[in-house]
């Protein structure tokens, strides 16, 4: 089974080396610019896993969070936001909103892959 990754980023090369990396680990990969580009495709790319930014125009990371958990969509998909941000207090307001994981940029590729595949379930 190939998993679907929604991966949404405002940064074009972070969206281009997320999709490069995730699809030489054998993953389908749809990237979203922003939140609300996100949302919108998240329908379409019905993934089996979301990797979100926190800050990004129109609709934040936890925008993002928020209105996935609230959709018939994406209510039990596994969210893992992948951040600059480290702080304690964001990390918590994730997990709130309903984050599953958090992964600090600059990310590292096998630790990413582990992380989505143990979210996932496979």
């Amino acid at each position: 089974m190939t998993l679907r990754i929604l991966a949404i980023d405002d940064s074009r090369t972070m969206r281009d080396l997320l999709r490069v990396s995730l699809e030489e680990a054998g993953f389908q990969v749809t990237t979203a610019e922003d939140g609300a580009d996100g949302m919108e495709r998240l329908r379409a790319a019905a993934p089996d896993v979301i990797i979100t930014d926190i800050n990004m125009p129109r609709l934040d990371g936890f925008g993002v969070i928020e209105a996935v958990r609230g959709s018939d969509d994406g209510a039990s998909v596994p969210i893992l936001v992948l951040s600059t941000e480290s702080s304690p207090e964001m990390k918590d307001r994730a997990r709130r909103s309903g984050a599953t994981g958090w992964i600090v940029k600059p990310f590292d590729d096998t630790r990413l892959i582990s992380a989505i595949r143990r979210v996932a379930r496979v």
